[in-house]
């Protein structure tokens, strides 16, 4: 089965080789039809610790490292 990648922005990098990263969904409302705007954090391992709050990031479904951890930073987009 293929691991998913999301992604989103940084939101902390204040834990030892962890980010929290915030991605946002959007979709339309089945019954109004406007755009809604739905968004989720997800604890991240970063390894060489080098992404920054406000850093966007791409992150992959891995083994669970942690109890919260089972996402791990692949790469950074942009800042």
């Amino acid at each position: 089965m293929p691991k998913r990648v999301l992604q989103g922005v940084v939101v902390s990098d204040k834990n030892a080789k962890t980010v929290v990263v915030n991605v946002e969904r959007r979709f339309i409302h089945p019954v109004l039809g406007k755009t809604v705007r739905r968004s989720k954090k997800y604890h991240a391992h970063d390894e060489k610790g080098e992404s920054k709050a406000g850093d966007v990031v791409r992150i992959r479904e891995c083994r669970p490292i942690s109890k919260l951890k089972t996402w791990e930073v692949v790469e950074r987009v942009g800042k």
